[in-house]
């Protein structure tokens, strides 16, 4: 039996982020990685360059830091993170937005405003798999 989804086309970025950004510098160590993440109940911290050049740069997710550990090394955030941060504006569609995610193998997309570039929060599958949850749609029978 097939069953039909509802579309993403609707929803937006903006609509569905979490607001905000945690962020570290390259040298922060995972420990503190995980402290963040722990304290402000996020999967990911955008890793931001220093000098002259404070761009995000990468992302290191819950699941970069589990593979850390795995790994048995202790290693700073930059040596972990996934590069380069993927951006998205907030005025994009969800169904986009799960295209690159999908295209760029990541799980978190930064949210940036327009022109200044300035991140504003960060998208998640988990945020996406939340927006689709929430739509209306025609009940689901899954069972044949």
């Amino acid at each position: 039996m097939t069953v039909t989804l509802p579309e993403l086309g609707t929803g937006t970025v903006g609509d569905a982020m979490s607001a905000g950004v945690i962020t570290c510098l390259p040298e922060t160590p995972l420990r503190l990685v995980a402290r963040l993440m722990a304290t402000y109940g996020v999967h990911s911290v955008i890793v931001f360059g220093h000098g002259d050049d404070l761009a995000p740069w990468g992302v290191v997710s819950d699941l970069d830091l589990v593979a850390a550990l795995d790994a048995g090394t202790m290693r700073p955030a930059g040596a972990v993170a996934a590069t380069p941060v993927v951006t998205v504006p907030p005025e994009e569609t969800l169904l986009h937005a799960a295209q690159l995610m999908r295209e760029h193998a990541t799980a978190h997309l930064l949210v940036v405003e327009g022109d200044t570039r300035m991140p504003i929060g960060v998208l998640s599958t988990l945020d996406i798999a939340r927006a689709f949850a929430a739509e209306p749609g025609p009940e689901e029978n899954f069972s044949g």
